[in-house]
């Protein structure tokens, strides 16, 4: 199937409350176009050269996700344009992107990324640092981010089980910052984003309202330099 039929096929499968986030990660500019063509508004891209070039050469009203690892000396670079940065792991970070916003003269809109997986190689706050993260005098004071919501990436396995339960402890981390955390103009939180291509069902079954979907849209991804 085409990019604009496998997009149509999933946006239909949706229900109304999720978003779907096309990741466009390593896609070629006509691709994109494609999904543009059929209506589609937001996408993610995890490397920073690529989404800045990217975001010159396409259609300035697309909401760009950055869904990457982000190193606090690329935010500068982000902060013009990012719609919304998922996976913000530290408050160092969050204090980062911060200061470029405020020389942007923008409020960035943020997802704080939570550690639910069982592999070393993932990031995030557990559940007891993010409470204290979100209640502290320091966070009150940054004025230039939004934290919107909260998202995980599930271990990288076969076991839909284990998925399932990482997904439950991420809704179960996010209902705690909703009880325990009064909103306020930094935070609002709104979006529980977890599931890709091969879980976002089970994601949305645990409560997910956003999904990063990139393989079963584009098709499967081949890196350059591999």
């Amino acid at each position: 199937m085409s990019v604009t039929q496998n997009l149509l096929h999933i946006k239909q499968s949706l229900p109304a409350h999720v978003t779907l986030v096309a990741v466009s990660k390593t896609k070629p500019d006509a691709l994109i176009s494609e999904a543009y063509a059929a209506g589609q508004r937001d996408f993610g891209e995890n490397y920073v050269q690529e989404v800045c070039d990217k975001q010159t050469r396409l259609p300035h009203d697309i909401h760009w996700h950055f869904i990457g690892h982000l190193q606090s000396n690329k935010v500068k670079y982000l902060a013009p344009f990012v719609y919304l940065i998922h996976g913000v792991d530290s408050f160092k970070l969050l204090q980062e992107i911060n200061k470029q916003a405020l020389k942007n003269g923008r409020v960035i809109s943020c997802l704080l990324q939570v550690y639910i997986a069982t592999e070393e190689s993932k990031f995030g706050f557990n559940a007891e640092e993010l409470l204290l993260c979100l209640n502290s005098d320091a966070f009150s004071q940054l004025k230039n981010i939004k934290v919107c919501g909260l998202m995980g990436m599930a271990t990288n396995t076969e076991d839909k089980e284990l998925i399932r339960k990482e997904f439950a402890t991420l809704k179960s981390c996010f209902d705690a910052c909703l009880n325990q955390v009064p909103a306020s103009a930094n935070l609002e939180l709104k979006i529980l984003s977890m599931g890709m291509s091969s879980d976002y069902e089970m994601a949305i079954q645990e409560g997910s309202t956003l999904v990063r979907i990139g393989s079963s849209i584009f098709g499967e991804r081949h890196y350059p330099n591999a």
